[in-house]
């Protein structure tokens, strides 16, 4: 019995299975996306009644700036691709969150995104603003949202649905998914997430007009930017500072065939 419920778990792992665009990894999905983004909406406007928005008009036109293109872009992309489906359901929406102490910013399923005014003297300009929210909008499109709860599923459930557990079951698996009980209600992603939507982030932010080779200077601020002390939240989970800078130095030729100036 022990071997069959082996062999169903891996029948059904092996069928839940997407491929990421551009990247062509697979990647397990045993949750719907529609589920997903609908769980983000709820996340994302729970963590909006409880912070107070940026005042500073200048910022926040920014801010919903560069979020409009870098949507264009990847929804120019994902008609390319014949895949504008995937976008399905999607409700964009930019905002900047007051407060000078997170160097964050977050891209939820479904297009909900926000940057956290700390990070501002770090991206510095519109360019390096788009260096990070391409990156997180990244992790959006690349479902690893959908990956991350689908990995907590099999890991705990057995690949058992979010429908088809109990109400606290369920919820302790988004809770955990999400790091809402840490209290800040952003996705943490591993590292082959991480690089992967550094990738993806250098075609959007190119896609939309911004020349990609902000990335590299970017991150050298981002990690300066922690003193020798531990790395801010933004970088938790990401690979190292010198990993990532030589990653991106690799996909910049890729990046640059999008690239043109507006």
């Amino acid at each position: 019995m022990f071997k069959n419920a082996l062999f169903t778990l891996a029948v059904l792992l092996l069928a839940g299975c997407t491929t990421v665009p551009i990247t062509g990894r697979r990647q397990l999905s045993l949750v719907g996306d529609q589920e997903v983004i609908q769980m983000s909406f709820q996340a994302y406007n729970d963590l909006m009644k409880q912070s107070k928005l940026s005042s500073n008009a200048t910022q926040t036109a920014m801010v919903k700036r560069v979020g409009q293109r870098i949507q264009g872009a990847v929804e120019s992309f994902m008609r390319q691709q014949g895949a504008s489906a995937q976008l399905e359901g999607y409700q964009w929406e930019f905002n900047l969150i007051q407060d000078d102490k997170q160097q964050n910013a977050f891209a939820m399923a479904g297009g909900k995104t926000a940057v956290y005014t700390g990070l501002l003297p770090i991206t510095q300009n519109e360019t390096g603003l788009a260096v990070v929210m391409g990156h997180e909008i990244a992790h959006a499109i690349a479902k690893h949202s959908n990956e991350r709860i689908s990995q907590q599923l099999a890991a705990e459930f057995g690949g058992a649905t979010l429908g088809s557990l109990g109400g606290g079951a369920s919820s302790q698996v988004l809770n955990t998914a999400y790091g809402i009980g840490a209290g800040v209600g952003l996705m943490k992603f591993g590292r082959t997430q991480e690089s992967e939507a550094d990738r993806l982030g250098l075609i959007f932010m190119s896609m939309a007009g911004y020349n990609p080779e902000a990335a590299i200077p970017f991150w050298e601020r981002m990690a300066a930017s922690s003193n020798g002390q531990s790395p801010p939240e933004f970088l938790s989970t990401h690979p190292s500072n010198e990993t990532r800078i030589a990653d991106i130095r690799k996909n910049m030729p890729e990046a640059k065939k999008y690239y043109k100036a507006r």
